[in-house]
């Protein structure tokens, strides 16, 4: 049984049960992040979504939805006490769903493939696979708005901490081959990690490379830039990227350019920089990094702080490579029309840092390769920890 006491905000009458706490009116179960789980209360594909909240003693509180296994909430004490939302997104399931008017990838699980594959087009063992290109010609994220950041996942709860999605996809889905099955694990721990875990089995070779794709603001105003966060990369090399942002092939090393963030420095020293990297990517930064950690994910990989609240979020992962994306997109187009989570978010609002293998890289032959074979499991770990400075 849940412990209701830790559940932030429901009163002795709320009934929560081990799949959620589905609390329809959100004057008597009032999570910390101000959401209301009724809002996410729903059925698509014939499939039911919900909110989900993992706690810990501390009073961290994650909120998920089995939609595309996004995580909605992620509330973190900043250095004053008080409890600040971290991460981008919107605060109900109907705009998370409307793929047409607003569409993103906000808190996602990606899959089958992270990041890009160029033209859509990749060969596995003689044969080759043409997916769904939704990125001009290249395809992103697994086929944007049919991939699993856009589908219902099973959800199970395990106690207070601990959330269990799965997701199965057909031979052929979106392009890829076999039939798959993938869970995604989120687990909060008592020292305030938001733990994630990938893994997948199938029954034909295929390739997979699942991340997360949190937008990280650690200084509690959305409505501002985040270029004033300290951001540190334990990468010297990064892989260039053409101006439809596929790697050229190329690794190079960060020293002497904008791109090095060997010693923790501010995102805005990058920014709007006079070299071709940052202009192919609209003023920012949306490139991959080469790990120094080389898949140790006992070594901080990457980390982010405010000086403002004084939240200092360290980053591991077993995987080869982190995406660092600077939301250059975010606050222009359409995007300052759609309504979000705390405000109307400006360009360079926040930081992704996401996982992976390198983009691209079933065509790159000798970098790390993301197949999977039948009686194999894919497995892939990241982790997020959160402290005060």
């Amino acid at each position: 049984m849940i412990n209701l006491k830790s559940m932030i905000g429901c009163v002795a009458v709320a009934t929560c049960v081990l799949t959620a706490c589905n609390c329809a009116d959100s004057q008597t179960c009032e999570l910390k992040s101000g959401l209301n789980p009724a809002a996410f209360d729903t059925v698509i594909n014939e499939k039911p979504v919900k909110l989900y909240t993992l706690t810990n003693a501390n009073g961290m509180e994650v909120s998920i939805t089995n939609y595309g296994g996004r995580v909605v909430s992620l509330v973190v004490p900043d250095k004053d006490g008080n409890f600040v939302d971290v991460v981008l997104g919107f605060d109900n399931i109907a705009q998370y769903a409307d793929t047409l008017n607003s569409p993103s990838d906000y808190g996602s699980s990606v899959g089958r493939y992270a990041n890009r594959i160029a033209n859509g087009k990749f060969t596995l063992n003689g044969e080759e696979y043409q997916l769904k290109q939704n990125d001009g010609t290249n395809c992103l994220h697994g086929g944007g708005t049919t991939g699993w950041m856009n589908q219902v996942y099973d959800a199970e709860q395990i106690g207070d901490s601990i959330l269990k999605l799965t997701i199965t996809a057909a031979d052929g889905e979106n392009g890829f081959p076999g039939n798959v099955t993938a869970v995604t694990t989120y687990t909060l721990t008592s020292d305030n990690v938001l733990d994630m875990t990938w893994e997948a089995t199938t029954d034909k070779e295929t390739i997979i490379n699942q991340t997360n794709h949190n937008y990280y603001n650690l200084n509690g105003n959305f409505n501002e830039v985040g270029t004033d966060m300290i951001l540190y990369l334990n990468a010297d090399n990064f892989t260039p990227s053409s101006k439809i942002y596929i790697p050229i092939g190329e690794i190079k090393p960060v020293k002497d350019t904008p791109f090095d963030f060997t010693q923790p420095h501010a995102i805005s020293d990058a920014i709007g920089a006079d070299f071709d990297q940052i202009q192919n990517a609209n003023g920012g930064i949306d490139h991959n990094f080469c790990l120094n950690t080389k898949g140790d994910d006992t070594q901080v990989c990457a980390s982010l702080y405010s000086p403002k609240t004084g939240i200092f979020m360290e980053m591991y992962t077993n995987e080869p490579g982190v995406q660092c994306y600077t939301a250059n997109f975010q606050g222009i187009g359409k995007e300052p029309s759609i309504k979000h989570k705390g405000g109307k978010y400006p360009q360079y609002v926040s930081v992704c840092l996401e996982s992976q293998k390198y983009p691209n890289s079933p065509n790159q032959p000798e970098w790390d390769q993301p197949n999977l074979k039948p009686g194999e499991k894919y497995f892939s770990h990241a982790a997020y920890k959160f402290s005060v400075k």
